[in-house]
């Protein structure tokens, strides 16, 4: 059973990865189920249960206050947020951005953040989200890149980005 839900986890980072190397999606829709799958790959696990996000099928989309998370099941709607879990998650997303998308500085120790259109993204200095705030769109899609990157080197390093 546990190799079933590990070869369910591969085959949903491997679309990850193969969606993160396509040419751009043509409809707003194809768009948003890219940049979804992008960010429960990075995501990687539940907030709630702590399972790998894909184990239990495709993950379930949530709005966690201003941002917008996924869940491994539909069970775990009306569990409780897992603070440990969540600090693993955010992170995550720290590290697989690595760097501001507005300086291309690498980002400090304790990253400053904005959350813009339900995505956390992080800064190397407050200013920067004011930037972030003008155009939202080009700098997701900035974000949207490092994530890509990163998952890339992690596939193609053994697991180590």
């Amino acid at each position: 059973m546990k190799n079933v839900k590990m070869l369910v986890a591969v085959a949903l980072f491997a679309g990850i990865a193969q969606t993160a190397g396509a040419q751009e999606a043509t409809s707003p829709e194809e768009q948003q189920i890219q940049r979804d799958r992008l960010r429960a790959a990075v995501q990687e696990i539940c907030p709630v249960s702590g399972q790998k996000l894909g184990a239990h099928g495709a993950p379930v989309k949530v709005k966690i206050g201003e941002e917008e998370l996924f869940l491994c099941c539909k069970g775990c709607l009306q569990g409780k947020v897992n603070a440990e879990r969540w600090a693993t998650i955010h992170a995550n997303f720290a590290k697989a951005q690595r760097i501001c998308p507005v300086m291309k500085n690498a980002l400090p120790e304790n990253p400053k953040w904005t959350v813009v259109e339900g995505q956390i993204v992080y800064v190397c200095c407050p200013p920067c989200t004011k930037k972030i705030e003008a155009d939202p769109a080009t700098y997701l899609q900035e974000v949207d890149h490092l994530y890509s990157a990163s998952l890339q080197a992690k596939q193609g390093h053994g697991g180590t980005p």
